[in-house]
């Protein structure tokens, strides 16, 4: 399918443009063993299921006295016979007796009811409860947490800490994963030079460069870096070509628009094919999709910010995709607008943004002043981004559609 643009006003449109990337791609089946170690970003291809209970048993919850409910209804005091600490088991509990309990330490055999230590006066080896009781209080229950034969986590969850400290906690020690998305970048353009070198004049430092391989590490890929490559046609073909025999995926910067030295598009369509040019989309416009040798590539504007929204709306649900995960689409919010926007696009434009607070403590979004797509600066002084609509106008007060950078990476 193709929906290349080659109109500078007939672009396509942003929904259509991402609903044919992500229906392009395809999801990996090569799986790993991995240990949990190496678990973290990886998209689970197994379902986990526990083969215990957690708790294991009755635990207490709190620091306190396990006791047996009925006795402190009848009883003024009770006398302290055993002391229970975390990681070792008491003896069963006698009528009229308490024993000195710690928070997750089992609960003897006959208690029913753990008090706090606040609520204990304690007179050597007697204790008295001055606050109001209830029965069966402050006791973590086996399996209040996880059940035996529960399902803890789901195939195609791609995999937080969390999950992580979850399978741990059930005694797992590997988990059956996909393979890493291995994925091959390069930049493109004379002008760039790298950090520690000499910056001659009419020459930039290559932050596109550590921008890509920053966040395709961030979504757990295998980056396969092939540096920066001279405005010239031959050494864009043959990057790409080299790219398509080590990779899943390749990502380039620059070279995509429509000047003589953007050589990325001409060379995928001398290659493979272009299936994808030109969206409504500001910045990014001129991002480029095909395919070479059965290997997709997307190539993004040159400009960092271009790169950076691009990457955040585009790339990142296709790569996510690719590994298996089914929810792409990232959450968004509606909040305030703090500014004015009258100056409305043909696209839909990205502007990076941030939360506020007003006086009266509420919550509202202001956009970087620059729309600019070279101020690498407005994403860092951002905490995500707001969405304007094609032709939107919108005065202070107005509700917009903000997505936060914490549902991206």
């Amino acid at each position: 399918m193709s929906c290349c643009s080659t109109s500078s006003t007939n672009l396509i449109p942003l929904d259509e443009a991402l609903t044919l990337l992500i229906d392009s791609a395809v999801a990996i089946t090569e799986e790993n063993t991995v240990k949990l170690d190496d678990a973290l970003g990886m998209v689970l291809s197994k379902a986990v299921a526990s083969t215990i209970n957690v708790p294991a048993w009755d635990n207490s919850a709190m620091d306190g006295y396990a006791v047996r409910y009925d006795d402190i209804k009848k009883l003024d005091r009770l006398p302290v016979v055993q002391r229970i600490a975390a990681g070792s088991n008491g003896q069963p509990l006698e009528p009229g007796t308490a024993a000195r309990i710690f928070t997750g330490a089992p609960l003897p055999v006959g208690a029913d009811t753990v008090i706090m230590q606040e609520m204990i006066t304690r007179e050597g080896e007697m204790i008295h409860v001055n606050a109001v009781v209830h029965e069966g209080s402050n006791i973590r229950r086996a399996g209040e947490d996880i059940r035996k034969g529960s399902q803890i986590i789901d195939s195609g969850t791609r995999l937080q800490a969390q999950h992580i400290g979850l399978a741990a906690s059930i005694g797992i020690v590997k988990l059956t994963v996909k393979r890493r998305i291995k994925v091959a970048i390069f930049t493109t353009g004379d002008e760039l030079t790298m950090p520690g070198q000499t910056l001659a004049e009419g020459k930039i430092y290559n932050s596109n460069r550590y921008l890509f391989k920053g966040l395709l590490e961030k979504l757990g890929c295998e980056v396969i870096d092939l540096g920066n490559v001279n405005d010239e046609y031959q050494a864009t073909c043959d990057a790409i070509s080299t790219a398509a025999s080590k990779a899943d995926l390749i990502l380039s910067s620059g070279g995509v628009s429509v000047g003589e030295e953007d050589y990325v598009k001409k060379a995928l369509e001398e290659l493979g094919r272009l299936d994808l040019w030109k969206i409504a989309v500001r910045p990014g416009k001129p991002l480029a999709y095909g395919n070479v040798s059965g290997v997709p590539v997307i190539g993004v504007p040159g400009n960092p910010v271009s790169l950076f929204v691009t990457f955040s709306i585009f790339i990142r649900p296709f790569l996510l995709r690719s590994m298996g995960v089914s929810d792409v689409i990232p959450a968004e919010y509606t909040l305030a607008a703090g500014f004015d926007w009258q100056r409305p696009d043909k696209r839909t434009e990205y502007m990076r943004a941030r939360i506020e607070i007003n006086d009266d403590g509420k919550a509202f979004v202001n956009v970087y002043p620059s729309r600019s797509s070279g101020v690498l600066s407005s994403v860092t002084w951002a905490d995500g981004m707001v969405v304007i609509n094609p032709e939107q106008k919108l005065k202070k007060g107005d509700t917009v559609r903000y997505i936060p950078f914490s549902s991206l990476y």
